[in-house]
């Protein structure tokens, strides 16, 4: 088990997890820097980004699903997501997500990438939403969901304000919209996978939380890879 790799994990996978959307009671545990067993037994429980990076890990030859370099592939992009077959994945999906309702996936054979962009726009069925009367629900949850980059702007206890660019529908794409600040958790009751932010860093956030600073290089992955997903919204499926 890769201590590197299961940290990296826990940094993304905690907002969702302390909102009660996936993965098991306790999302607390996740904040826990001198627990990894701890938390990668809990990554296991995380059923859809466990499927992803069993098959990553599969695909690349890495007996490890929480090595760093297969965590990092499925939340932010890397090189290991080049080599794999998308026809493959979503038969894996297939298998793992039996009777799932909602999303595109099952006719995603040509496109489909183990990253979360692909779970967050082609799994979940909010895309499919966008030209309901909930489409701003619908652009809200996809918004929150997806992982996103912004610059912090200020620090105050355990938050930040930070500067991103939210997505906006305008009836026929989803598309970045105007710069806006938000302010977003980094720590909870004491407890944090960072050692602190400065106004200044680059940052991934994912939900109301910041999770890492980031590279441009990582930054510039995690918005070609959701730019690839968001132009499937209006293409022909397959």
């Amino acid at each position: 088990m890769s201590v590197r790799g299961t940290l990296l994990f826990a940094r993304y996978a905690y907002p969702p997890n302390e909102l009660g959307y996936c993965g098991p009671e306790g999302a607390a545990a996740l904040l826990r820097p001198d627990a990894p067993a701890e938390i990668a037994r809990r990554a296991r429980r995380f059923e859809g980004a466990w499927s992803y990076l069993e098959f990553i890990a599969a695909s690349a030859g890495i007996g490890d699903p929480l090595d760093e370099a297969v965590v990092e592939a499925y939340w932010i992009g890397n090189e290991l997501l080049d080599g794999v077959s998308a026809p493959d994945l979503v038969a894996w999906l297939g298998e793992r997500f039996h009777g799932q309702p909602g999303g595109t996936w099952r006719t995603a054979g040509g496109r489909a990438t183990p990253h979360h962009s692909f779970q967050v726009f082609e799994v979940y069925p909010w895309a499919g939403l966008l030209t309901a009367p909930a489409a701003p629900v619908a652009v809200s949850v996809l918004d929150r969901c997806r992982i996103r980059a912004g610059v912090v702007l200020d620090v105050h206890g355990e938050s930040a304000t930070v500067r991103s660019n939210p997505l906006v529908w305008d009836g026929t794409e989803l598309t970045p919209g105007p710069p806006r600040d938000e302010v977003a958790a980094w720590s909870a009751n004491g407890n944090s996978l960072l050692g602190g932010l400065s106004p200044g860093d680059r940052v991934a956030l994912h939900w109301d939380w910041v999770c890492d600073v980031i590279t441009a290089e990582q930054q510039e992955r995690i918005e070609s890879l959701e730019l690839r997903q968001r132009r499937c919204l209006t293409a022909p499926a397959g």
